[in-house]
């Protein structure tokens, strides 16, 4: 097990330092150069120092065990860089190490006070005393930073598809995927390991070896998985356009002091619906909010107010309604017998195969192959 661990640290400080040398460095790619050289020094310390540490000195293994507040820290930080556009970092942000911060100071404070430092441990022990209910505090806060930070993580994922809805016309590359099944599996794994470190510590029942282990080899495969992907993630919301963007989240509280009157949405709505029909900017795969605005000299603003107000959508689908049309009289007409469904697809402005059949039946309640045939039997 020590070796997994030890490739494991030498994984992240190896990720780390391809982030180091990336010529323009983002603000998650910083942040999660720091999770790795800190998952490196974590796991890497474990490997060498577990058994002493965790049998010979009890107050520095809790505060080794700290180390876990951390580690979900990160994790929000680095999702909350992904999913804003904004490439800067808030003191405000600095509060969740706080937690990580009381409890070490609280270890270093009872540590001049052997009568009461002696009544706490992690592993499972028949002591005279109850341990001090602050030292019970802090460490329920440590077991439940993990799925407390999972269930943030995943309200940050589903902010982000609100976000990609309203300002971009295709999500692959942008919706994180990897990311949302790395926090699922490890979110579950991570609960379960500490259910079982819990009834430890309460009936004895598993080994104190067996339970840092299995955190240690979770973070392990997570280091390797996180560094990987990571490394090839690419911005999704540039701060060079963040001016321009426009977040919907609540469009009735969004769009309650806007400026736009009756008169200018209706000349607005005749616009766009003229350049949609004339000069089809669907078939550009990437069209953004922000680019469609720009071809109409409207307000980005404006146009996702028109959008969501005047047709009831988000911007994603708003677009993806022409395409699934264009692909419609593709499909009944003669110059494209020849043409494959993912040939049409990608020549009404489709990226992807999964994305084409997924938005295809959304809109015709049929997958493409099933509405060609019904054509082709009339």
């Amino acid at each position: 097990m020590k070796f997994v661990f030890l490739i494991a640290s030498f994984n992240a400080f190896f990720f780390a330092i391809l982030l180091f040398q990336k010529k323009h460095k983002a603000l998650h790619d910083k942040i999660l150069m720091f999770w790795l050289l800190y998952l490196g020094l974590f796991i890497g310390s474990y490997a060498f120092y577990s058994h002493e540490l965790f049998t010979q000195f009890q107050l520095l293994s809790i505060s080794f065990t700290s180390l876990f507040l951390l580690h979900s820290a990160f994790l929000f930080f680095y999702i909350s860089a992904l999913i804003s556009p904004k490439n800067s970092f808030y003191k405000i942000k600095l509060i969740h190490f706080v937690p990580f911060a009381l409890f070490n100071l609280y270890l270093l404070i009872i540590s001049f006070f052997p009568d009461i430092s002696g009544q706490i441990r992690l592993d499972y022990a028949q002591l005279p005393d109850s341990p001090p209910l602050l030292f019970l505090f802090f460490l329920i806060v440590t077991l439940l930073s993990g799925p407390i930070y999972f269930a943030i993580s995943i309200r940050l994922f589903k902010k982000l598809d609100i976000d990609i809805f309203n300002n971009f016309s295709s999500s692959e590359e942008m919706d994180l995927v990897w990311l949302r099944k790395l926090v699922y599996i490890f979110g579950i794994i991570w609960t379960a390991l500490i259910i079982i470190t819990v009834i430890h510590h309460i009936f004895n029942l598993f080994s104190m070896v067996f339970c840092t282990d299995g955190l240690f080899l979770s973070l392990s495969v997570f280091v390797i998985l996180i560094g990987y992907f990571g490394l090839k993630q690419k911005v999704i919301f540039s701060s060079t356009i963040e001016n321009e963007h426009v977040f919907v989240i609540e469009p009735q509280i969004k769009y309650a002091s806007s400026r736009l009157t009756e008169a200018e949405a209706s000349e607005y709505v005749e616009k766009l619906n003229h350049f949609m029909v004339a000069e089809k900017p669907y078939l550009n795969p990437n069209l953004t909010l922000h680019e469609l605005a720009s071809e109409l000299e409207i307000s980005a603003h404006y146009l996702s107010q028109i959008i969501n107000e005047k047709f009831n959508l988000n911007f994603f689908d708003y677009i993806n309604q022409y395409r699934v049309e264009e692909v419609k009289i593709k499909i009944s007409n003669p110059k494209f017998e020849n043409y494959s469904l993912l040939g049409i697809a990608f020549d009404s402005g489709f990226n992807s195969k999964s994305a084409f059949n997924r938005i295809f039946k959304k809109f015709t309640n049929q997958t493409p192959s099933q509405y060609k045939s019904q054509i082709l039997k009339i």
